[in-house]
């Protein structure tokens, strides 16, 4: 009796436990879930800290769900699904009451998704694919910051999680009012029925930092959100004013942008433009085109990407290499190599503002360089400088450049490092030698907008005379290697200002060689030798020294001492050269050893523009020489050649060891800004009369 009435207790139960979810599933299946909509949007509103209303049906459907790996009885198991229409997201009131602020910042036409029941019993709201139809968005960001795309941060704790593994989108458009980028740009999308790769087709129009953009390209049509889904691939060709993106590839984990695969092409009439699309500080260029392939991880805080195996020109010139940039405290830092097989040296120009007037326009500079001027005038652009940091090492391996212009190949190191930029080294293979520097430039210390304080340390070595004039006929037979070594500070805005405000010291010194005797007979005014020479050939003469040493005050170049000793002929160079001006002033005192015979001997000037130097002869001295000679033929024909036959001097009087000595003291410069105690003094006198050597 009492097993019976068990029973029949146990049989009433576990109907009872199977008409309770069976009852609640009926009267869910039945209810009229429109009239749960004010509690749902009041809920959503608070949620959310803005307007939030579904004004369209709400239903709630159940069936099972295809794709899930479920097993047994769960896949028996419906799971609920909620469809709602009509849906509108207001605008957060921080974004102003612009005519996008007041619109709404979402609508959509309808919103489904598919809830797993098992979930819950986690406390986690799990959605498998969360379906929108034509979505509706407005994006709006003011001049101070505040964007109508970032929801309130909750404060209190939940022990729900939300998962949502998959989006998909049907038709739509997403409009963006960025102030802060100067952005109006809109995104219009498409579904793709029949594509076997991709699900969805976009067009983007509008304009971005004050030029015209668009661009087309395609998308997957479920946008997976998970780890270990198939990756959702991506085709896009973007044109922003000049500037040319096209990139074909793949995205892993679109919820916190995991991992990027895919092909790249850049292109664009100077790589500085391509700041304002990727944030990365690049310098000025000639037009240039790039492809390559580029993958990135990008976790919050610690995205690194590569840009790898890339090729392409910039001008004329081939480059190839790897680029990384990674995020970090304080700065991002963009590192790798760059290599260019053949290398057109006048590429280098739009660096520092050397190139082409029609270059200039090319790339968009608005500064032209003034006719007549050498050294460039363009100004730097270094606020953003201290914006990212820089380690890239660069070689060219072999230059195409004006036959004048004997470099053959280059390497560097560019550092750059709170705002202060190196080429350390800076290094050129020039007419068989070869030129090393390390340049500063440190654009902090509020010195003014664009400007920076500059230095230069340069050392030449080896470099053929022959070589380093090919086109002076003259010199096509002579032997010497010229050595030399500058060191020079400044503060200014562009290469012309900073040459203008030089400071600092620049030698150079040729130790043993030879020289064409016709050159330094020309250069003697010793018509007789010149004469003779014409008629019986020209020959090589020894080259004892030559020594120069610049002081560098303020932009002007003063020369302490300049003398080129041969074995027949003592020149003596004083003068200067302005680098603000770029115009030469230079005496060429000729003396001879040895008779010569029809010697005018009258001092040569170097004068004018760095551009357009010319040459003139002292007419007073040539005067003065011929008045004598007339007199004397006058009173004496014999005699009449007396003024014009020097008798040269003893080459004893001068001391090639004691120049030599001076000149391979190293240069000084002072700190940028500053005039060194020691500039003006003869680098003898500075170290004794004497030198080590190098």
């Amino acid at each position: 009796m009492k097993t019976a009435r068990s029973r029949t207790i146990a049989i009433a139960a576990l109907l009872v436990v199977l008409a309770v979810p069976a009852i609640a599933l009926a009267v869910l299946h039945n209810y009229d879930w429109n009239r749960a909509r004010p509690w749902l949007n009041a809920r959503a509103t608070e949620a959310i800290g803005r307007p939030f209303a579904v004004a369209g049906d709400l239903s709630l459907t159940w069936s099972t769900e295809p794709g899930q790996s479920l097993e047994g009885w769960r896949a028996w198991m419906p799971w609920p699904r909620l469809v709602a229409k009509d849906i509108h997201v207001g605008n957060p009131s921080q974004t102003g009451a612009g005519p996008v602020a007041a619109s709404d910042m979402a609508a959509l036409r309808e919103v489904s998704f598919a809830l797993n029941p098992f979930a819950l019993l986690q406390k986690k709201i799990s959605i498998p694919l969360l379906s929108f139809d034509t979505p509706s968005v407005n994006l709006v960001r003011t001049a101070d910051g505040a964007n109508n795309w970032t929801f309130p941060a909750s404060d209190k704790p939940n022990a729900w999680r939300l998962d949502i593994q998959a989006v998909r989108f049907s038709k739509g458009s997403i409009h963006l009012v960025d102030a802060l980028k100067h952005a109006d740009l809109t995104m219009t999308l498409d579904t793709l029925e029949s594509d076997p790769v991709y699900g969805m087709a976009w067009k983007l129009g509008g304009r971005f930092n004050g030029e015209v953009a668009n661009g087309e390209g395609k998308t997957g049509a479920v946008l997976s959100l998970q780890n270990q889904v198939k990756p959702f691939p991506i085709l896009a060709d973007l044109r922003v004013g000049k500037t040319t993106i096209a990139v074909v590839g793949t995205l892993t984990k679109p919820s916190n942008l995991a991992a990027l695969d895919m092909r790249v092409k850049f292109s664009s009439v100077s790589m500085a433009r391509l700041e304002a699309l990727t944030g990365i500080v690049l310098p000025e260029t000639p037009p240039f085109f790039t492809e390559g392939h580029l993958v990135a991880t990008l976790q919050p805080g610690a995205q690194h990407w590569t840009y790898k195996d890339f090729h392409g020109r910039v001008g004329n010139s081939d480059i190839n290499g790897v680029l990384e940039f990674q995020s970090a405290r304080p700065r991002p830092k963009l590192s790798g190599v760059v290599v260019s097989k053949l290398l057109q040296f006048s590429d280098l120009g739009a660096l520092v503002g050397a190139d082409s007037s029609a270059s200039k326009r090319t790339r968009g500079a608005t500064v032209v360089q003034p006719a007549g001027k050498v050294f460039p005038v363009e100004p730097f652009v270094t606020q953003r400088w201290n914006a990212i940091d820089a380690d890239i090492k660069f070689n060219a391996e072999k230059i195409v450049r004006n036959k004048d212009l004997p470099i053959d190949k280059l390497n560097t190191h560019l550092l750059l490092n709170d705002g202060v930029l190196r080429l350390s080294p800076l290094n050129f293979n020039v007419a068989g030698g070869s030129i090393s520097s390390e340049i500063k430039l440190d654009s902090g210390g509020g010195i003014g907008k664009n400007a920076i304080r500059g230095e230069i340390k340069a050392a030449a070595r080896g470099l053929s005379v022959k070589r380093l004039f090919p086109s002076v006929a003259l010199l096509k037979e002579s032997a010497g290697e010229i050595n030399g070594d500058a060191s020079l500070s400044a503060v200014g805005d562009s290469v012309a200002s900073l040459m203008a405000g030089a400071n600092g010291e620049f030698k150079t010194f040729i130790s043993k060689g030879t020289v064409s005797k016709l050159l330094l007979e020309k250069m003697g005014l010793n018509l007789g030798n010149v004469a003779l020479a014409a008629i019986t050939g020209d020959s090589q003469v020894q080259l004892n020294c030559l020594a120069s040493d610049f002081s560098v005050t303020k932009g002007l170049m003063h020369a302490r001492s300049f003398i080129i000793d041969t074995e027949t002929t003592l020149l003596d160079v004083t003068g200067d050269i302005n680098l603000a001006r770029e115009q030469l002033d230079l005496t060429i005192k000729p003396g001879s050893k040895g008779l010569r015979v029809f010697s005018l001997r009258a001092p040569l000037y170097v004068k004018g523009s760095f551009k357009d130097p010319a040459v003139s002869v002292d007419r007073g001295v040539m005067a003065l020489k011929a008045g004598g000679a007339i007199a004397l033929a006058v009173l004496a024909p014999v005699t009449a050649v007396l003024p014009l036959i020097n008798a040269g001097r003893r080459d004893d009087s001068n001391d090639c060891a004691r120049l030599l000595a001076a000149a391979r003291v190293k240069p000084v410069a002072p700190a940028p800004g500053k005039r060194s105690a020691t500039q003006g003094q003869p680098a003898a006198a500075r170290s004794g009369g004497a030198g080590a050597g190098q």
